[in-house]
């Protein structure tokens, strides 16, 4: 087979993705974040418009934060959602744990336990502990500082 890469040139562009519905949770959460100081609820359209996240699957994620406290629904006219806790304690592990459900889940224990899948899986397993220590070691703080930060670079750019 004269297609067949070596490891060496093997090259993965995505090897672990962050989920659509991951990815939309911590957008959700980071606005919420941003307006953490002032104490007024955001309402679901306010979020979504920043946010470019469809309505009706921002409503469903930020029930899911809400069952987990991450978040709480406040009603009335100026009625909306506000972080339970302050973004600076929050983990990203956290959010993506209760989101994605990434506690221990079953592999295919009733496959055959090959050598081959046996190293394969030990790979794999060290793959997520990896991603593991970095959402742990993250925060929505961390987010919101990074943005901030990007967001003076991207003002300073077009001064």
């Amino acid at each position: 087979m004269e297609n067949r890469s070596t490891l060496g040139e093997l090259q993965l562009h995505r090897p672990v993705e962050l989920s659509c519905k991951s990815e939309y949770a911590l957008l959700a959460l980071l606005e919420l974040s941003l307006h953490y100081d002032k104490g007024e609820p955001l309402q679901i359209r306010q979020i979504a418009a920043q946010q470019n996240i469809p309505d009706r699957y921002l409503e469903q994620l930020l029930a899911t934060l809400r069952r987990a406290g991450f978040v709480k629904s406040q009603r009335g006219a100026k009625g909306g959602y506000l972080l339970t806790q302050a973004p600076w304690n929050v983990s990203l592990l956290d959010v993506v744990n209760c989101i994605e459900g990434l506690e221990k889940k079953d592999n295919g224990s009733d496959a055959v336990q090959t050598t081959e899948r046996q190293v394969v899986r030990s790979l794999w397993h060290d793959v997520q502990q990896a991603a593991k220590d970095v959402l742990s070691a993250h925060t929505l703080q961390d987010l919101v500082e990074q943005r901030n930060a990007k967001h003076q670079v991207d003002l300073m750019y077009y001064i």
